[in-house]
């Protein structure tokens, strides 16, 4: 193979390996200009804050002074009064970060000068520095740690003052007014210097420990947990800033790969609201896994959990009106039903909305006088399930609704019976008993992917093809 082969051979290689293991998300991000500028008034307030507490170091220094010769200066216990950015705006830039530009900030700086000129005279007093005409551009590099969490940096900052002026006061303060362009010269300097050095600490104490409260694991009771890891570190567009989460739920006792891979997600173009949610089928369909995996899908219903408004009562003389071999092998004898899933189950989600058709295996039991159980029959049971979402605390919320249910006889140990006599009755118990424990457990919700002290408003559900989309404008609730 000549050389040129070889690295085509190469080259087309690298590009399979890309593309396999390019990983879709489970669950996105998206935060859109409106999110970016709530996002930005929140931390243009705190930025504000701490540039206003600026150290900023004593000065001194010669200079020579028209008759008047040379003139040595000192600048101390300088004290920054206020710093003010009224006019800011933060861009996303493509494939970069992001961009907060700031322009026409202005402080105002006091502190005490002391001379010394002509070898012998001496003065001190104060002085007053207006800064105005105050431009800085920041540069926010975006990016992930090993642990998926994501990561902000400064990877650019630049600071320019058009416009410093110096008063001072005392006896001869004329006289220092005529060198003030050496002062206000290297006030500039020191206080662009200090306001960059003050952003990049800011991001990184304040504004990247913030960052880090994105949870990268939900635990959800004491047997499953969901992956919100980040799967790339987060991209910009023109328009939003998108992260791709792994959404993905486990059982905490049993992790494994999950047998099936996310689809693409086409995301919707919306930007009314300030963030959006897109939870994949992917990331519903792992949770039917996980729970499967964990032993969560299983049931147990006794008469005592049946509402009594039902006038149903779980035994043994009900069943015989379809079993009549009950009546003789098991007389009057309480009942137990345990319900389970053969298999995960699995759901889909469309433009209408989130359907799937469920397997549940029905095992009655007798329960004997001394309290063991006498195993009766096991049906199949099927059905059409809907299901409606919400978003409620932060949390995604839903409910159940179950069509007619279709039963089939998969076991018995009573001899053979008509399953669909008793089509009425387990209608009744699972609609009465199991369903309202499913739809408690789902109003509880899953976690959302929130920062700190988020919270929510203007919730929007839309379904698409594999997709649903949650949108939402945010509300950053301070420390008390």
């Amino acid at each position: 193979m000549g050389v040129q082969s070889l690295a085509v051979a190469c080259g087309a290689l690298a590009l399979c390996l890309a593309l396999t293991s390019a990983t879709n998300p489970g669950f996105v991000v998206r935060i859109t200009q409106a999110g970016l500028d709530y996002a930005h008034q929140q931390g243009i307030a705190i930025l504000e804050k701490q540039l206003a507490q600026l150290k900023l170091p004593d000065i001194s220094g010669d200079s020579r002074v028209l008759r008047v010769g040379k003139v040595h200066y000192e600048l101390s216990r300088l004290r920054l009064r206020d710093f003010h950015l009224p006019y800011s705006r933060i861009t996303p830039i493509s494939n970069e970060g992001l961009q907060v530009s700031i322009s026409n900030a202005f402080a105002e700086v006091d502190g005490d000068w002391r001379v010394k000129f002509l070898f012998v005279s001496r003065d001190r007093g104060s002085f007053n520095l207006k800064v105005e005409n105050v431009y800085i551009k920041i540069i926010l590099g975006l990016g992930s740690d090993p642990s998926g969490k994501p990561t902000i940096s400064t990877s650019d900052c630049s600071a320019r003052i058009s416009e410093v002026q110096v008063l001072f006061s005392g006896k001869l303060g004329w006289l220092y007014n005529l060198f003030h362009s050496v002062i206000e010269s290297r006030l500039r300097k020191i206080l662009e210097h200090k306001v960059c050095d003050n952003v990049v600490k800011s991001v990184n104490s304040e504004l990247q420990t913030y960052i880090r409260t994105l949870p990268v694991t939900a635990r959800i009771g004491d047997k499953i947990g969901i992956d919100y890891s980040l799967v790339a570190p987060p991209r910009t567009t023109a328009q939003s800033l998108d992260a791709d989460l792994k959404g993905e739920f486990y059982s905490l006792g049993h992790r494994s790969t999950v047998p099936f891979s996310p689809l693409p997600l086409a995301f919707s173009s919306d930007h009314e609201r300030m963030v959006y949610f897109g939870a994949s089928s992917y990331f519903f369909n792992t949770a039917g896994i996980a729970y499967h995996k964990a032993g969560a899908l299983v049931f147990e219903i006794t008469e005592a959990m049946i509402p009594k408004d039902v006038g149903f009562r779980l035994d043994t003389s009900v069943f015989s009106a379809f079993i009549p071999q009950l009546e003789e092998m098991y007389p009057n004898m309480p009942m137990k039903f345990r319900l389970s899933a053969p298999a995960a189950p699995f759901m889909t989600i469309g433009p209408e909305g989130i359907s799937l058709q469920p397997i549940v295996d029905a095992q009655a039991y007798a329960i004997l006088p001394n309290s063991s159980l006498a195993p009766l029959f096991l049906l199949s049971l099927t059905g059409n399930v809907s299901a409606v979402i919400n978003v409620r605390s932060g949390h995604i919320v839903g409910s159940l609704d179950v069509g007619r249910i279709r039963l089939s006889l998969k076991d018995s140990a009573v001899g053979t019976f008509q399953v669909r006599m008793m089509q009425s009755l387990m209608n009744v118990l699972t609609s009465s008993t199991l369903l309202p424990r499913l739809n408690a457990r789902l109003n509880e919700g899953f976690p959302l992917p929130l920062l700190d002290r988020i919270q929510l408003s203007n919730i929007l559900v839309k379904f698409h093809q594999n997709f649903l989309l949650l949108g939402a404008d945010v509300h950053f609730q301070p420390r008390a």
